[in-house]
């Protein structure tokens, strides 16, 4: 992601996530004022970074359960049937089918997002924010990036209609992430 068509030679290889300096998270509408967001606090991620940028692959499991907007009621909700139905489908998963470079910076990243067991392609671009060694020696990779999706797409319908007009909850949601990586091989 810095070299044009080909990833640079020393940031190829594979990294997993860091979930202590990875923020993964949403903003929906809510009320039709205000938008609320959420985070999960529980996953995993691979990514391998190949030279040739179309032989990279990224793959995240998040854990439903995990989902946490700072209302404890809100967040049963959502991991209700109604929303996430998350004792039936515990994961939200993503894999990568297609990478390739938007710019010099900025990867444009295709891939199967998995939610209430519903598969559906998702196209988004990730901004390379930079490397560093970490005082640990480990190399640290940082991407940032979002997308809008329409939560219906997934089955998650469940909605209340409000009484000046409109919905509780919008129906688009923005998934983002601000991604901390580190090289293991």
């Amino acid at each position: 992601m810095t070299t044009g068509a080909t990833a640079s030679q020393d940031l190829a290889g594979d990294y997993q996530l860091d979930p202590a300096h990875t923020s993964i998270g949403f903003v929906a509408r809510h009320a039709m004022v205000t938008k609320v967001r959420g985070t999960f606090d529980e996953f995993e991620g691979q990514v391998h970074i190949d030279p040739d940028i179309s032989k990279s692959v990224v793959r995240v499991v998040i854990k439903a359960a995990s989902i946490d907007t700072r209302n404890e009621m809100r967040d049963t909700h959502l991991r209700s049937n109604d929303f996430l139905a998350m004792e039936e489908y515990p994961e939200i998963t993503f894999d990568s089918t297609e990478v390739g470079l938007a710019d010099e910076d900025t990867a444009r990243i295709t891939g199967d997002l998995t939610i209430r067991g519903v598969t559906k392609s998702v196209t988004f671009e990730i901004t390379y924010t930079g490397s560093a060694k970490d005082p640990f020696g480990n190399l640290r990779l940082g991407f940032e990036g979002s997308f809008v999706i329409n939560r219906k797409d997934w089955g998650v319908s469940w909605n209340a209609p409000l009484e000046a007009g409109g919905m509780l909850v919008s129906e688009k949601v923005t998934v983002e992430f601000d991604v901390s990586a580190i090289k293991v091989t």
